[in-house]
């Protein structure tokens, strides 16, 4: 049976009447957070653009708090499989929430960035740009992979050189595959572990304004 996400619990920076038309950012949570983590940074993204922060579809394992994309544990622990899975959940989400939105932006932390990347595979021409933190790109082929290193989206991928979360095989991965497939910019921040900086932040308001300029 598929995964899905309940629209329910979606956060929103507008009411429905302010939001047609306008670019559509979507926020992408990490393993073991909820819809509310990521929209606490509503107050540093672009003020035209309409934010939705969703939950992710899986409940960890218990004592584990919060919501998951995918499993990272046992066998299967971060399998492409699963990252596809719950890329595909979103895609389904966007079906409705991102009808009427002039154009479509993710941006998803650790967990939230796999899925975001995934799903920009699954669907190149549907995303305008891919904000990638703490994140990687799941390894394995995809259909979009040659439509995409077509279209060449901007992507922005941001780590902490501390971050010892990400194995290192799929962030060296990663490095190779994001320049093939994307016009890449981001940064590696000393000291920082996985965890999203001021420094970071700023990065990101200046790329999603260049986004917002080029549009």
């Amino acid at each position: 049976m598929a995964i899905a996400l309940d629209p329910a619990l979606t956060l929103w920076s507008k009411p429905p009447g302010e939001r047609s038309g306008k670019p559509l950012l979507v926020l992408l949570h990490g393993y073991g957070a909820d819809e509310n983590d990521l929209f606490s940074l509503v107050p540093f993204l672009p003020p035209d653009t309409v934010v939705a922060a969703v939950a992710a579809p899986l409940s960890p394992p218990w004592p584990m708090p919060g919501r998951s994309w995918y499993p990272i544990e046992g066998l299967d622990g971060r399998s492409s499989a699963a990252v596809t899975e719950g890329a595909r959940a979103l895609l389904d989400w966007l079906d409705d929430a991102g009808s009427d939105a002039s154009s479509i932006g993710l941006l998803g932390f650790s967990q939230g960035a796999a899925v975001a990347l995934q799903a920009l595979r699954l669907e190149p021409d549907r995303f305008a740009f891919i904000v990638a933190l703490s994140g990687y790109a799941a390894p394995g082929a995809l259909e979009g992979d040659a439509r995409l290193r077509e279209l060449r989206p901007p992507v922005f991928w941001g780590r902490g050189a501390a971050d010892d979360v990400i194995p290192t095989a799929l962030v060296d991965a990663t490095s190779q595959w994001l320049p093939d497939h994307s016009d890449l910019s981001g940064r590696i921040y000393p000291g920082l572990t996985h965890s999203i900086s001021e420094q970071e932040l700023d990065d990101v308001r200046r790329f999603l304004d260049l986004q917002a300029a080029s549009d």
